[in-house]
């Protein structure tokens, strides 16, 4: 095999039958001229023992240096019928790697080997020498063709377990990616959803807190509101969290998500909570879920940054638009001198940008002279 495709390890049990079948080809080829070497030529027998035996040390080195070795041992083989079995296994290995550059030169070296082992044996029929030569040529070709067979089958099994370990990554990575996406989702519906509610707390209790001069009657409204609003956090987180749990669909389970028609409902809140607010509304048709519900998490956004930035500015809403022209969206709102009690990590802006651009739309905020505008647009669903 290639360093690219490499050859699994050997385990005890592969060496095992990989010796015993080098050892009944080592009897094929040393058991047809054995009696004819022990009887007539005892030098030749001693010879082929002692090359076979280290041909048998030898082949266990293949894979350090498979050509090498492939081509000792089956020169050995010219000389030992009991190193054909080494040979062979050597030549098998040389195969499998599919370089056939190697193949031919370790084939062309066994061939002449067998043709030269066959010759020189004593009591040798000159007349079968035609014979030898093909079954030598079929023996050859034979082996070296097992050897492709199994490189062959090596590498598609590489090539399967790679790709089922690509395509299990990949299937990590996209897990990965969509625990991620839907992260940042819950990141932005919650921040959508709580840092409204949370603002308006925070600004009753600075209320009471720096005021001295409220009654108790007054108190008693800003604590109302501070509670409603506390009930109303808790509600909509569990709404939020409510999707995590609907495995079957994914929808909230607690209540609907906002729409366009309830921006009117979202403005009387921040009047009622003691802001000024006011909502101009120009739009023609049915305006669709998903663009209702990206206008009013904008419109709230800028609410809350509003009574963040700007306490006791007026915030102007106008929101304008049709199927073809989609909706438009301009809120304004003198900047503020002082900064409010409520901490703000500046991402609110960045989440509602990411919201509009994900369904086609585009989100700009900046200031404009002495007020600061927000600026949407955000295509109609046909």
């Amino acid at each position: 095999m290639t360093a690219e495709h490499p050859a699994p390890p050997l385990t005890w049990r592969s060496h095992l039958w990989r010796y015993a079948l080098c050892l009944v080809i080592s009897a094929i080829g040393w058991g047809s001229v054995f009696e004819n070497q022990w009887n007539g030529h005892r030098g030749l027998w001693w010879l082929d023992l002692s090359v076979g035996s280290l041909a048998y040390v030898a082949v266990a080195f293949r894979r350090r240096t498979p050509l090498s070795i492939a081509l000792i041992l089956n020169a050995a083989a010219a000389v030992s019928g009991l190193a054909a079995g080494p040979a062979v296994l050597s030549a098998v290995s040389v195969a499998t790697r599919r370089n056939y550059r190697e193949i031919a030169l370790v084939g062309l070296v066994s061939f002449c080997a067998g043709i030269s082992f066959v010759n020189h044996q004593p009591q040798q029929n000159d007349d079968a020498v035609w014979l030898d030569v093909v079954i030598n040529l079929v023996a050859t070709t034979a082996i070296l063709g097992w050897g492709l067979y199994i490189g062959s089958r090596r590498e598609l099994i590489w090539t399967l377990k790679a790709e089922v370990a690509r395509a299990a990554a990949e299937q990590s990575l996209r897990a990965d990616q969509a625990r991620g996406a839907e992260r940042s989702r819950i990141a932005r519906e919650m921040h959508d959803v709580l840092a409204h509610r949370i603002s308006q707390v925070s600004m009753q209790a600075n209320a009471i807190m720096f005021r001295d001069d409220l009654t108790a009657e007054q108190i008693r409204e800003h604590v109302g509101v501070i509670q409603t609003n506390a009930n109303e956090a808790l509600t909509d987180l569990r709404s939020v969290l409510g999707v995590l749990r609907d495995p079957a669909s994914g929808a909230p389970l607690d209540r609907p998500q906002p729409t366009y028609a309830d921006l009117p409902t979202l403005v009387a809140e921040e009047v009622a909570a003691g802001s000024t607010a006011t909502l101009e509304s120009d739009v023609e048709g049915d305006v669709p879920e998903l663009v209702g519900r990206t206008a009013y998490r904008i419109v709230q956004e800028a609410l809350t940054n509003a009574r963040k930035h700007a306490p006791g500015a007026t915030v102007k809403v106008q929101v304008s638009g049709n199927a073809r022209e989609g909706l438009t969206i301009v809120i304004r709102n003198p900047l503020g001198f002082a900064p409010s009690g409520t901490p703000g990590a500046g991402l609110g802006l960045v989440g509602l940008r990411e919201r509009a651009e994900l369904v086609g739309g585009r989100l700009d905020a900046g200031r404009e002279l002495s007020t600061w505008v927000i600026r949407g647009w955000i295509p109609w669903e046909k």
